[in-house]
């Protein structure tokens, strides 16, 4: 009887050891991605749609995407979910990634107060609207954290030629993620650069939406493209090569693209599957 106990006793506690290892351990794909992502609620809509038709369990960490592509670097993760063309292109001649799918895009936008002390609501060109709100003594917000848009947005300051230094503490670096930053600059009525997809979710969809309003867009330059792409195991082999590309085929799939073009906040589509290749 104390053998027949013993031996129920390994067999289920090895059953159970086996069921651990599968549902939390093999099927959990670890993924570094974007703030945008995250605070534009794109992600609550999709992974659970994934794990439903997959089985598969998506971590994530949201940061700028220069960190998110760091993890990707040091085998932190196994795919980045990202918005910086060129430096996703680098990872990917370093070695480091396998290829890069284009999932989606939107494009970015300039806000700021409902009073537009810079006179640039309504304005087609970035550089010239950011060059007003230099000359117009308003204060301009960014996010400061090497993320996708903060590259974006000190490309477009290089662009006008103006030498930001010359803003002082007009200009606001607070290194934080896109959701904070609208929220900070909302809070000092001052003017950032942000993705329309994030800006229409903290505009529209809260209970207590920011009075920030849409100053400058549909300028080619404010194009915003995001990849995924898996790491690649000749780098990291520990990494879960074979999970990451069923999550970014999915992404790509019919029921992955109706799910980026479906998903509205009064109406309003916040991202759009597929990414024609603009920089």
């Amino acid at each position: 009887m104390k053998l027949f106990i013993n031996k129920r006793l390994f067999f289920t506690a090895f059953f159970l050891l086996t069921c651990f290892s599968t549902v939390y351990g093999e099927n959990i794909l670890k993924m570094s991605t974007t703030t945008s992502t995250q605070a534009s609620g794109l992600l609550d809509l999709i992974l659970p749609e994934f794990k439903k038709d997959t089985g598969i369990n998506v971590n994530f960490i949201a940061k700028g995407t220069g960190a998110a592509i760091r993890d990707g670097i040091d085998g932190n993760v196994d795919i980045i979910f990202v918005h910086a063309k060129a430096l996703e292109d680098k990872f990917i001649q370093d070695g480091y990634g396998t290829k890069r799918y284009a999932v989606m895009y939107n494009d970015f936008v300039i806000v700021g107060p409902p009073d537009d002390p810079a006179g640039i609501r309504g304005m087609k060109c970035a550089t010239e609207a950011l060059l007003k709100i230099a000359a117009s003594e308003s204060v301009f917000v960014s996010r400061g954290d090497n993320s996708g848009t903060h590259i974006r947005e000190k490309d477009l300051w290089k662009a006008t030629g103006f030498a930001l230094e010359k803003m002082g503490d007009r200009y606001m670096s607070i290194g934080q993620g896109m959701g904070k930053t609208i929220t900070f600059a909302d809070e000092k009525q001052a003017y950032t650069l942000t993705d329309r997809g994030t800006f229409i979710k903290y505009s529209l969809g809260r209970n207590i939406p920011v009075d920030l309003k849409i100053m400058c867009e549909n300028d080619p330059i404010l194009f915003n493209p995001y990849g995924v792409i898996p790491v690649n195991p000749e780098k990291h082999p520990h990494v879960k090569h074979d999970l990451a590309e069923k999550f970014a085929k999915w992404l790509l799939s019919e029921k992955g693209a109706n799910l980026i073009n479906g998903y509205r906040l009064h109406g309003q589509q916040l991202f759009y599957s597929g990414a024609p290749e603009k920089n």
